[in-house]
């Protein structure tokens, strides 16, 4: 008799542990989605989001707001101020630089990351920088400078791929609310 209610514990003990790890086989099965795109193996790209305190952290999130084709990380480093610039040669007689705000911007580069299956912007050398201004406690708050780059636009059904390539000016500027750096202006030298 106490033989049998041994064998029944140890084989009610036994039958828990073995639920015990199904249930964890299962939890851990059910993380893996066979349906998910890979990420492309890109050597040059770093995928990790900064946390955007510096001006060189908020290129970063630029590059990979470019790279996944990312809209809301894009929208975070542009400030609530920021000003495109761009030369257009076809106005007036010899072309000038026009503009255009946020809104336009990120509707602007909606379409562009819709547009495209790959796009693999390339930051380049940083050909000047400057502080242009300081906070009450002398550490910048507004930055300039000027880089050089390549942009890389892909379409994979073969219909339109592009390279363009230039320097780029922006104007950072520190937030006060929450601390983190963005772009306030955006001038664009790109050759094509």
């Amino acid at each position: 008799m106490k033989f049998l209610k041994l064998k029944r514990l140890k084989f009610s003990f036994l039958f828990k542990l073995g639920n015990f790890f199904l249930i964890i086989v299962i939890f851990s099965l059910a993380c893996l989605n066979p349906f998910a795109p890979e990420l492309e193996k890109t050597a040059d790209v770093q995928f990790l989001v900064t946390e955007q305190q510096n001006p060189v952290e908020v290129l970063q999130n630029f590059k990979l707001a470019y790279f996944f084709r990312d809209s809301l990380l894009y929208s975070d480093v542009l400030d609530s101020e920021f000003v495109f610039y761009y030369f257009d040669p076809n106005l007036e007689s010899s072309g000038r630089y026009v503009n255009w705000d946020r809104g336009a911007d990120l509707k602007t580069t909606g379409s562009l990351f819709r547009a495209f299956d790959v796009i693999n912007l390339v930051w380049g050398s940083t050909t000047y920088e400057d502080t242009l201004s300081r906070d009450l406690n002398n550490a910048p708050d507004k930055i300039e400078l000027i880089k050089n780059f390549s942009l890389k636009l892909m379409d994979s059904k073969g219909g339109m791929d592009f390279s363009l390539w230039g320097k780029a000016t922006f104007t950072f500027i520190k937030s006060h609310y929450d601390q983190k750096w963005r772009i306030i202006g955006w001038k664009d030298d790109s050759y094509y």
